[in-house]
């Protein structure tokens, strides 16, 4: 795929970021289709898990309020993973995956970053981010909240913080994840500004 056909439409174009979208190779048994492309025979035998792709533009743009009790630092890999962990059961970033992370040339160390309780000194929410510099796309990877501090607006502060610091980086940011998530994440990214919401089918043969 080339720059300008992805840019136009980052959304549409492609489930994935752009620089995924040219290295990641697509298993034979799984085929990625866009909502508005999906008909019924393609579902026959197939596992459909949908995923949502929302885009930033940085019109709509609210610097991150910190709030009261909480403190933002720069974790380790191992606190990273330590913690999405503890937020999603069935999901995993290992220590060494996140270092591996660390020597591509999307990385930022500015783009990783957590909230801590001030009176517990206990991980609350952390975020990363990536930077395609070639591009100009911001791509937020991974964003949780412990359980036990949801609905406190710590996610939308660790959202708008990277989405300050990528402002003076990228020119848009896109984010994607699970609609079948009982979360929701979708409805905190739009809040913090996101848009263009496009729907991609992830269909995986039984």
């Amino acid at each position: 795929m080339n720059k300008e056909t992805y840019i136009t439409a980052p959304c549409r174009a492609s489930s994935l970021p752009f620089w995924k979208t040219n290295c990641v190779e697509v298993p034979d048994f799984i085929r990625v289709v866009r909502d508005d492309q999906l008909t019924p025979e393609m579902l026959q035998n197939c596992r459909d898990e949908p995923y949502f792709k929302l885009c930033h533009d940085f019109k709509r743009f609210r610097q991150a309020t910190i709030p009261a009790g909480f403190k933002l630092i720069t974790p380790t890999a191992a606190v990273l993973s330590q913690h999405i962990e503890a937020c999603y059961p069935e999901e995993r970033a290992s220590e060494e995956e996140l270092l591996l992370c660390q020597n591509r040339a999307v990385y930022r160390p500015e783009l990783r970053i957590a909230l801590v309780d001030s009176a517990t000194e206990k991980i609350a929410a952390s975020g990363i981010a990536e930077l395609d510099a070639e591009i100009g796309e911001g791509v937020l990877e991974w964003i949780q909240v412990s359980p036990a501090y949801r609905r406190r607006g710590l996610g939308e502060a660790i959202v708008r913080e990277l989405l300050g610091r990528l402002k003076t980086m990228a020119d848009f940011v896109t984010v994607s994840g699970r609609m079948n998530n009982e979360t929701r994440p979708e409805l905190l990214y739009k809040k913090c500004g996101f848009g263009d919401m496009v729907i991609w089918h992830v269909l995986m043969r039984t």
